[in-house]
């Protein structure tokens, strides 16, 4: 039985830091992890300019509530879903993404969670589990699950290459350049059709 695990930022829904960063006004918060591999330097990096700036989860919050998919994302999704089963893996956070879980039409999520102070300052998170897309991917392959995998950025390379198919969705030059034995995608039908074509 197959898979499907998508990211959600850059996939399906426009990247959240990169909008909180034009909201707000601090370039500075357009990094993702498209530019920085390591997860954990790219959050206290985030964690420190926020503190900086003395912003917290309702700013976000404010500027993740006009946030829409992707132009074509949820009919792409729809209709993979009417297909196989789907799962969204991401690095967000559960107090980021319901707002744009209702407006994909609930599709299942994994993701990660925030510590927050009770005057909203963002103090910390917390992953679910050590390397998570990776280490899901290959407790979905333990319970019986042939995964194929999408995404758009470092953190989605592992659990693209572990599978029975991945692919790059709108990803960085870069990272197409560093991995061309991933097929790369730009519009969802082209997209759709790979994914058909590896569906058992």
């Amino acid at each position: 039985m197959d898979i499907v695990c998508l990211d959600l930022e850059g996939v399906l829904v426009p990247e959240i830091w990169i909008a909180f960063s034009e909201a707000a006004g601090i370039p500075e918060l357009k990094k993702t992890t498209r530019d920085e591999p390591d997860y954990d330097k790219l959050m206290n990096y985030r964690l420190n300019i926020l503190k900086e700036h003395g912003l917290g989860l309702k700013e976000i919050q404010k500027t993740i509530a006009g946030i829409d998919p992707l132009p074509g994302a949820k009919e792409f999704l729809d209709e993979l879903r009417t297909l196989t089963q789907v799962l969204i893996l991401s690095d967000t956070f559960t107090e980021f993404a319901k707002p744009l879980m209702e407006k994909l039409d609930w599709p299942t999520l994994f993701c990660n969670s925030l510590k927050v102070a009770p005057d909203g300052a963002i103090t910390g998170y917390q992953m679910r589990v050590a390397n998570s897309k990776l280490t899901t991917v290959k407790a979905l392959q333990s319970a019986g699950f042939q995964t194929i995998a999408a995404g758009d950025s470092y953190n989605d390379l592992g659990m693209m290459k572990a599978g029975k198919a991945g692919f790059l969705f709108r990803s960085t030059e870069q990272i197409r350049k560093d991995n061309p034995d991933i097929p790369a995608f730009e519009e969802y039908d082209e997209f759709l059709a790979a994914i058909k074509g590896v569906l058992d």
